[in-house]
């Protein structure tokens, strides 16, 4: 006899309380877990010199805690802003304290107080989670909480708010995080994403919801253009660099006069130059907006030092090159070249073989040039 199976609905019920799979680095989750503790220790060490803090206040109030795990562990939450933590924390301490004066039965202030909090939080846009305890805790805290009055609001939580998020700023900056996760552009400076609809499509359809998503607009943008870099990079792997590469490619070396290389920018047409080596190895890039700017000044510092001296020294490419630059291998996919010229702001990248010498350049042509070659290509492979 078999046993009866779960209905259909129920396990869908039941699947649903299992955890999606964390997507977050080691390196990141590691990075958030010192963040914490370098975020409660400053804090509550700050706290110690606070006058009267040791007898008056508590040091730390469990609520930051909950304040130093959206900090520290997922900064780009919306609730985890600064002014999120700030006015999110202040008012509902304030209606906490409000709650546990004017309601004595300690329930029912409870409940009114994380309740209108919420209210207050939405109205100012300062939803934070941790917040509903910090309420909890204006009325339940006991008779030290209760004898501070509404100076529980400014102490210990607008101090100890302002500490964390001191704490989370700094480590976030000397850790190379972006923290706050900020609007960089107003919507009517974006262009379109992915698909053709702007960010001001995706601010309508989170409008549309009926529940509040824990995601900012500008991070859903960033990964609908990462999807993109994806599905380019999935889609197109026929051609190499080598395949859309411009070669053979002219080059200059540090010791080429400016109007030497000026002159074959103009011959040639082109707007950079690979800086080689006697190996014929890449060791930077100078560009047509970098010598014409130069230009003028160096022609006249240039005379004075033939009138001066008698022997003419014309400026050379070593001191006008850029030192940094990036390289591409020849047998590398052209998929790879997207995110390059898409989001790292390259114009032209040198092309190099296994030895490390320089075979071609591409520009953002050239991928163009190759994405429409490779579109071709794709329909007659099908």
């Amino acid at each position: 006899m078999s046993e009866p199976s779960l209905h259909p609905a129920l396990r869908r019920w039941l699947h649903s309380f299992i955890p999606a799979p964390v997507t977050v680095r080691w390196s990141e989750r590691v990075r958030s877990a010192v963040g914490a503790l370098v975020g409660i220790l400053f804090t509550g060490t700050m706290m110690k010199l606070v006058p009267g803090a040791a007898t008056l206040i508590p040091l730390l109030v469990a609520p930051m805690g909950a304040s130093a795990v959206l900090l520290f562990a997922v900064p780009a939450s919306p609730l985890a802003q600064p002014w999120s933590i700030i006015g999110g924390n202040l008012v509902a301490a304030t209606v906490g304290v409000t709650c546990a004066w004017l309601v004595k039965d300690p329930v029912m202030a409870s409940a009114l107080a994380v309740s209108i909090a919420i209210v207050g939080m939405f109205a100012l846009r300062c939803v934070h989670p941790p917040s509903g305890a910090v309420a909890l805790t204006a009325v339940i805290g006991g008779p030290a909480v209760h004898a501070l009055g509404y100076r529980f609001v400014l102490e210990p939580i607008l101090i100890q708010s302002a500490l964390l998020l001191m704490g989370a700023l700094v480590y976030h900056a000397a850790t190379g995080h972006r923290y706050p996760h900020a609007q960089r552009l107003p919507a009517a400076e974006r262009a379109p994403t992915t698909g053709g609809f702007t960010r001001a499509d995706i601010v309508a359809a989170l409008r549309r919801q009926s529940e509040l998503l824990d995601i900012d607009p500008e991070d859903i943008e960033a990964v609908l253009r990462e999807m993109q870099l994806q599905a380019y990079t999935r889609t197109f792997q026929a051609l190499t660099c080598a395949d859309i590469m411009s070669s053979p490619v002219v080059a200059v070396t540090p010791n080429t006069s400016i109007p030497r290389a000026l002159q074959l920018l103009r011959q040639h047409s082109f707007k950079a130059l690979p800086v080689v080596n006697e190996r014929q190895h890449v060791i930077g890039i100078v560009t047509r907006a970098d010598l014409l700017g130069l230009t003028p000044r160096d022609l006249r510092q240039t005379l004075r030092h033939w009138f001066s001296i008698g022997t003419p020294t014309p400026p050379r490419v070593a001191h006008h090159m850029k030192t940094h630059v990036r390289t591409i291998r020849a047998d590398a996919p052209m998929s790879e070249l997207v995110p390059l010229f898409a989001s790292a702001g390259h114009h032209h990248i040198p092309v190099v073989d296994a030895e490390h010498t320089l075979v071609g350049i591409l520009t953002e042509s050239d991928l163009v040039g190759g994405l429409y070659r490779q579109a071709n290509i794709e329909p007659h492979a099908a």
